[in-house]
């Protein structure tokens, strides 16, 4: 089994669009991937939670350029933005300890983090409150929404995510997201390039490469060249 880790955090866009093109790639490959899913949180790193006014046009910039994710602008009330992505970090970790393989885990872990991803950037849904998390879960059939709510009351991966926090401040971890492959190649944030120039409303994207994850797929499959890390 390829077991590809990624460090990230929820709520982060740049995230959110590499997984999103990992999983299609692998799909459309016909490849059996596996994601194990660390935590990067953001707001631990930077002791707030992440600005929305910084998340606004970070996601109307990855939107823009890549429609078949489904994002919109927040539709719900300010009040219900979330302010922490802490719980939904720990409902991922969890859900890889439900009874079975490994395997089944980290499937599990992963179709929940989409769901979470997809729950807060298409829909507007306040992926902070643990009711709403539970209604995601109900949503992914892979993962056992009764030992999901029993883990979250109990705590029992809240540890992890800290753990994980911990793990992500060695300097192999250069930010949200950093893939690792199982040959132990790094990648921070690969296919996309932006920047933020001084007075503009919103990241300008450099560079886009959406094809950058069918050849990395195809190389975890053996059927292509290693992909290099970036410099």
């Amino acid at each position: 089994m390829n077991i590809v880790t990624v460090y990230s955090d929820i709520g982060c866009p740049w995230a959110s669009l590499g997984l999103f093109h990992l999983r299609r790639a692998a799909a459309e490959e016909g490849v059996a991937l596996a994601v194990d899913h660390r935590a990067f949180p953001l707001e631990l790193f930077n002791s707030r939670p992440t600005p929305k006014w910084i998340l606004d046009p970070e996601i109307a910039a990855v939107a823009e350029r890549e429609p078949a994710l489904g994002w919109t602008d927040w539709r719900g009330p300010e009040s219900g933005y979330p302010v922490t992505m802490l719980p939904a970090l720990e409902a991922v970790q969890a859900a890889k300890t439900q009874p079975g393989t490994r395997e089944a885990g980290l499937a599990a872990s992963d179709q929940l983090d989409a769901a979470l991803r997809h729950a807060f950037y298409a829909e507007s849904r306040c992926v902070s409150v643990h009711s709403e998390i539970l209604a995601v879960a109900d949503g992914c059939p892979l993962v056992d929404t009764a030992y999901l709510d029993g883990a979250l009351r109990g705590g029992t991966c809240r540890a992890a995510v800290f753990d994980q926090w911990e793990e992500a401040r060695a300097p192999e971890v250069r930010g949200s997201p950093h893939f690792f492959l199982p040959d132990g190649t790094g990648l921070h944030n690969p296919g996309i390039a932006f920047s933020w120039p001084k007075g503009t409303p919103r990241p300008v994207i450099t560079e886009y490469t959406p094809a950058f994850w069918t050849s990395l797929v195809r190389t975890l499959a053996g059927r292509a060249p290693a992909v290099s890390p970036p410099d």
